[in-house]
């Protein structure tokens, strides 16, 4: 299922996806709200996981529960079939449900409470595993702004309603990749680590990063981004027992059935850059 024509099999119109995607950018800037308004103010912050388990890592901030609460009470009155999987709320309102909206009230938290400016509010929708609508809002941007990049499947990168257009110089002889740890030098790419799946996606999305690559994301950290990069023209690729598998749908492990504990390690991006970095010859075809 890569294609409108497909999703109108099953019933799913163009309109239907539109009315989807405009509600996902609308949610998305009113996240952007809630940061931009939490920004310079000394924040409640709790850690999922201790100083014994793991050096107080994964933090949450007071806005990250805000803001998916938020998001949860609109879908609730706008779309009461749809199911919802989010990183702050174990609730699954529709769990047989065909469309599932992934929400990641701020990926890159640590960053957002250190006031680095590189985290996303991401929201995705799948429709039976396949990503369709993506709204992500950035803080900064390709515009030097922050906005939201958003897309329908189908559809082009679009950011703040214009259409997003990356334009390789060819005067840079060394691109940017995003990757999970960044190296001194490396023998093609410029490489950077951000702290954010989800703003990596989107500059993916935007030309900004030829590539990049995760270790092990959660499904809300990257299913709005995937929506964007296959927008703008770009593939992804999973790894699961050391091989690199097109990665165009999310589908349960065999391990746990519940999307919600979907993990792997991924490569997105421009198909030459992913077969660079992944070792496949040939990802579209692999």
């Amino acid at each position: 299922m890569n294609s409108l024509e497909d999703l109108a099999a099953h019933g799913v119109s163009r309109d239907d996806l539109r009315d989807m995607e405009h509600l996902a950018i609308e949610l998305a800037g009113a996240a952007g709200m809630e940061i931009t308004k939490a920004l310079g103010n000394v924040l409640a912050v709790k850690y999922k996981s201790g100083a014994e388990e793991a050096r107080w890592r994964d933090p949450v901030s007071e806005v990250d529960e805000k803001v998916e609460s938020l998001i949860r009470e609109r879908l609730a009155r706008n779309f009461p079939d749809h199911d919802i999987i989010g990183e702050e709320m174990d609730e699954r309102p529709v769990r047989d449900a065909d469309f599932i909206w992934l929400i990641d009230p701020i990926d890159g938290t640590a960053n957002f409470i250190n006031g680095l400016p590189l985290f996303s509010a991401s929201i995705g929708i799948i429709f039976k595993g396949v990503p369709v609508v993506g709204a992500l809002w950035c803080p900064i941007s390709h515009a030097l702004r922050a906005g939201v990049y958003h897309c329908t499947l189908g559809g082009k990168v679009r950011f703040d309603g214009a259409d997003v257009t990356p334009k390789g110089n060819p005067a840079v002889r060394r691109r940017l990749v995003g990757v999970p740890v960044a190296t001194v030098s490396d023998n093609f790419w410029e490489t950077r680590k951000t702290g954010s799946a989800a703003f990596e996606c989107a500059m993916v999305a935007a030309g900004l990063l030829q590539a990049a690559r995760f270790t092990s994301p959660n499904i809300w950290d990257i299913a709005g981004g995937l929506a964007l990069v296959f927008a703008g023209g770009g593939i992804a690729l999973r790894r699961d027992s050391g091989v690199w598998a097109p990665l165009e749908r999310f589908t349960p492990t065999d391990q746990d059935q519940d999307l919600r504990f979907w993990r792997g390690e991924v490569v997105i991006g421009e198909p030459t850059a992913v077969a660079r970095m992944s070792g496949v010859p040939n990802p579209r075809q692999s």
